[in-house]
């Protein structure tokens, strides 16, 4: 298995575990670079495309956002289809229904309401996947991810990774800070169903689909910001609350499940509850000093 990632965001030691089984490789680089690009493609069965910019950076470096998910991402599926791999699995986003027209949505919500340039070059991925499909056969799972959470996260995006920043809120004693009025809501899905997602995606017999992966119950973040704070130990900080970002300005997600199930058989597995209280463990073990007591 060969693992590219550029290490902005990423760290060596989340694949420790994986890298000590020498059947993965980690190469640091980037997907702009072709001739690397091609040189790992090349001999490959199943590619999973799973590089972006986070969204709030795709708002803040728009010409970047181009050239790695639109212009990088084009290069990658032509250089896919050239050397004859069996299916890509590619990340879309729920980013691109914008604000859906309805709830619980299906994927067959028209995906065209989006507002922002991350959820326009997911949709226009997913529009060159259906084209090669179309033209030469090419074998491909788009999966649309709701809100992603879990171990390894970092604190650079909009909803989900603002518990971290909450984590070290509480554990100072210091309430949540909550953009807007909190009742905004996401689909929160755990990192292992979205691992386990894309498994499914390769192994089954199905191709030329877009499929949500959400866990098809939403959660408001006052509600999210009130959990973490009482499995933290902390339920009496109470959330502030500042003024609303302009980047994604998406008040409600709530997935539709029922085509991933059927047609992949995938169901999340990992209750809100259970995640986020492991969640709390990884960051605390990531944050203990070296040396001091467990």
């Amino acid at each position: 298995m060969r693992v590219v990632d550029n290490m902005v965001r990423g760290r060596r030691d989340n694949l420790a575990l994986a890298l000590r089984s020498n059947r993965v490789r980690l190469i640091e680089g980037d997907i702009r670079d072709h001739g690397l690009m091609k040189g790992l493609v090349d001999g490959c069965d199943t590619v999973f495309h799973q590089a972006a910019l986070r969204i709030t950076q795709c708002a803040q470096e728009p010409r970047t956002a181009l050239e790695v998910m639109v212009n990088a991402t084009y290069d990658l599926i032509e250089l896919c289809h050239a050397a004859g791999i069996r299916k890509m699995v590619a990340a879309s986003t729920a980013s691109v229904y914008g604000m859906a027209d309805q709830f619980p949505t299906t994927e067959e919500q028209h995906p065209y309401n989006n507002r922002t340039l991350y959820g326009a070059a997911k949709a226009f991925n997913e529009g060159v996947l259906r084209s090669f499909n179309d033209m030469y056969g090419f074998n491909y799972v788009a999966l649309r991810y709701f809100n992603v959470y879990g171990p390894r996260m970092d604190i650079h995006g909009r909803y989900t990774e603002v518990l971290v920043r909450w984590m070290e809120r509480l554990s100072r004693g210091e309430a949540p800070i909550v953009f807007g009025d909190g009742l905004q809501t996401m689909d929160m899905i755990h990192v292992r169903d979205v691992a386990r997602a894309n498994i499914l995606s390769a192994v089954a017999p199905v191709s030329d689909v877009a499929l949500n992966v959400g866990s098809g119950t939403e959660t408001s973040l006052l509600d999210l910001a009130h959990m973490l704070a009482s499995i933290m130990g902390r339920p009496e900080l109470v959330p502030v609350h500042q003024e609303a970002r302009s980047v994604n300005p998406v008040p409600r997600r709530l997935a539709g499940v029922s085509k991933a199930q059927e047609l992949i058989g995938f169901t999340a597995r990992h209750p809100l509850r259970e995640g986020i209280a492991e969640l709390i463990d990884w960051w605390r073990d990531q944050t203990v000093p070296a040396g001091a007591a467990a």
